[in-house]
């Protein structure tokens, strides 16, 4: 006799993919073969023993992954994305990053990779393909928590600042928590605020090295003018938070430029570069939305909100290089209705 629940799990696991399961595994797909191609190189020039291990740990999670996402979509009969190969990586390239650089550089991206793994599984309705994020959330900060306390052991952990503690509770009176349109003054920042400038240039300042580097050995042109402008950009960026938090007496976070060596020989391909950047750019002008629309004083909020304008024309330049030099690999999509009925007629 078939028990009940294995009839409940034989059904559900009949049932198709949703657009939301279907993208999530797509991009989850494609991130994970490009962090295999990123962590064997590290892997390579890497010689801090603490950091290896989290090296190791990345690539296992990524490989076991690509295993899970490649066995759902067989089972769905949806052709396996391309996504990043060997062709993609020149391991045997000489150092283009300091060891502290790929520890600092394993924390944010696992950071990155909670914030997304958490909407996969608020948007997933089938157990297999919610059950498989909600392991890859508990694999992804597990690793971010080791990486974390590996930078903080070693002294290369930037903590946010310190704000003193209020011994009572304030509620707002007038709209001068917002903005004082009549004056000079603006209210001090909030923890939130501060928060959200600091984070934004942490992030940029990753992306400005990274650029910096793709900008050093990359092999076209158009990729490497569309990096230098990037950089520039990341640049600004860093020094407009950056003069908010000093306004309000407050340190920002140095960059990472200094942990990109002099090398001219490209570890990655032109196509894993404008790939890695031009998510970096979609992750950027994600944190501004949010940092928009949950700063209170209007200032700080209008500056993200302007920020994020002008990364979005960026992202179109990149955009448009992927497609020039056929990088762009489709992500799934719905089927064009009209096409299909102007070809039955």
């Amino acid at each position: 006799m078939t028990n009940l629940n294995d009839k409940k799990v034989m059904s559900e696991s009949n049932i198709p993919l949703t657009a939301s399961e279907l993208g999530f595994l797509w991009a989850q797909y494609m991130n994970d073969t490009l962090d295999i191609c990123v962590m064997n190189y590290f892997k390579n020039i890497c010689e801090d023993k603490d950091i290896l291990p989290l090296i190791e740990n990345s690539l296992s999670i990524a490989k076991n992954d690509i295993r899970i996402i490649s066995e759902i979509f067989a089972k769905e009969n949806h052709p396996i994305p391309v996504g990043f190969t060997d062709e993609d990586v020149n391991i045997d390239a000489p150092r283009l990053y300091s060891d502290s650089f790929i520890l600092m550089y394993i924390q944010k991206v696992e950071i990155l990779a909670m914030a997304s793994v958490s909407m996969a599984i608020g948007l997933s309705a089938r157990s297999d393909v919610s059950d498989f994020f909600r392991n890859l959330l508990i694999s992804v900060s597990d690793l971010h928590d080791k990486a974390r306390k590996v930078m903080l052991s070693k002294g290369v952990y930037v903590r946010s600042p310190n704000i003193p503690v209020s011994n009572q509770i304030d509620f707002v009176e007038n709209q001068g928590f917002l903005f004082d349109f009549f004056g000079k003054h603006k209210r001090p920042l909030t923890a939130i605020e501060i928060t959200h400038l600091f984070n934004n240039i942490q992030t940029n300042g990753m992306g400005k090295a990274m650029m910096m580097a793709f900008a050093q050995v990359c092999k076209n042109e158009d990729v490497k003018q569309f990096l230098i402008k990037g950089k520039e950009i990341a640049s600004n960026h860093m020094k407009k938070f950056s003069s908010i938090l000093f306004d309000e007496d407050l340190p920002a976070p140095m960059g990472w430029d200094a942990h990109v060596t002099d090398s001219t020989i490209a570890p990655f391909s032109d196509k894993l570069m404008m790939f890695q950047t031009t998510y970096m750019i979609a992750v950027g002008i994600g944190n501004y939305g949010m940092a928009a629309g949950t700063c209170q004083r209007l200032d700080v909020s209008a500056t993200f909100a302007r920020l994020a304008a002008e990364l979005a024309l960026y992202a179109e330049d990149g955009a448009n290089i992927l497609i020039k030099h056929a990088w762009l690999e489709e992500p799934p999509k719905s089927v064009d209705r009209n096409k299909l009925a102007n070809q039955s007629e």
